[in-house]
């Protein structure tokens, strides 16, 4: 009988283009601005039809 240390195997759960999370100015930290940037371009669209006005115009500066 032999003893073999069990080998530490990639997950095939997660994909390899897949960025890690780090700090400063990282493929990660791009992806996740574009993302918010998005959002937030999808949301001001909403607003403006929602309300009839623009964002400028719902913030009350024209």
């Amino acid at each position: 009988m032999t003893s073999q240390t069990p080998t530490k195997e990639k997950s095939t759960t997660q994909t390899p283009n897949q960025p890690e999370p780090a700090f400063g100015w990282t493929p990660y930290a791009e992806q996740i601005n574009g993302r918010f940037a998005m959002i937030a371009f999808v949301a001001l669209l909403l607003l403006e039809l929602i309300t009839g006005k623009g964002l400028l115009g719902w913030l009350g500066l024209i």
